[in-house]
């Protein structure tokens, strides 16, 4: 594997699925449909069988849990070109961009500020990460399971802006970062993802991992000010027509 391919799976490590299932290097990843990462497959390394095998065990495990069929490979390289070769396509419908770049930076050193970083995550943490107070049980898993902090900085007792951050192999994993609109441009972003650096070196970890949709350029703009730069890039591929029908329908 290159680096591009370790570091996604540290990035998986962090980000883990309800169900998982080696496929060789590859994985099959499912959590009922919360994000895309989660319910793809991570295609990374040697398979343990000819490509077009392989993407016919993605289907059948993406069938079998109802999921569409899809693979996380890195961008521009031999295994993007191969599963290029059998007629999948880039997902150019993914909700949330389905050409990602890799941001990676020494964490910043120097005290804490006025934000906080919690064991637990709080209802007011839920509401402004995942849009309500009573998250999903494939929410709740994906974003407490591991060594896990919880980002909140508040003004006037309100939970202004929450981060998450999960620490892998001296790696910070950083997502979920969020602002209440009413309390953008007041420099709270930086604010609570100082405080999480400064869990993170707590932790062990030196350096920090984003995976940010490239058309995202408010949280590039951002993590650029913090010292980080591109390591690489993925893209999520789906079946094109007739390469990966479903027996079931």
């Amino acid at each position: 594997m290159d680096a591009g391919e370790k570091l996604e799976i540290v990035c998986s490590r962090a980000w883990p699925p309800l169900a998982e299932e080696p496929l060789g290097q590859w994985r099959l990843r499912w959590a009922d449909g919360f994000t895309g990462r989660a319910n793809s497959a991570l295609a990374v390394g040697d398979p343990g069988m000819p490509v077009p095998e392989a993407l016919g065990a993605v289907c059948e495990f993406a069938h079998a849990r109802s999921i569409r069929p899809a693979v996380q490979v890195v961008e521009d390289s031999a295994l993007e070109r191969a599963v290029a070769a059998q007629g999948w396509v880039e997902q150019v419908g993914h909700a949330a961009g389905h050409r990602v770049t890799v941001q990676t930076g020494p964490l910043p050193s120097g005290p804490a500020p006025a934000a906080e970083v919690l064991d637990e995550p709080t209802p007011q943490w839920w509401e402004l990460t995942a849009g309500s107070r009573y998250p999903s049980a494939a929410e709740r898993h994906v974003l407490t399971t591991g060594k896990v902090g919880y980002g909140v900085v508040t003004s006037g007792g309100v939970t202004a802006g929450a981060v998450r951050g999960a620490v892998v192999d001296g790696w910070l994993h950083v997502a979920r970062l969020a602002v209440r609109p009413d309390f953008r441009r007041r420099g709270l972003a930086a604010t609570v993802l100082h405080a999480l650096a400064a869990w993170g070196r707590a932790q062990g970890a030196t350096q920090w991992v984003l995976q940010v949709a490239l058309g995202n350029a408010g949280a590039l703009a951002l993590y650029s000010a913090l010292g980080c730069s591109e390591h690489h890039r993925y893209r999520y591929w789906v079946p094109g027509p007739d390469t990966c029908k479903d027996p079931q329908s």
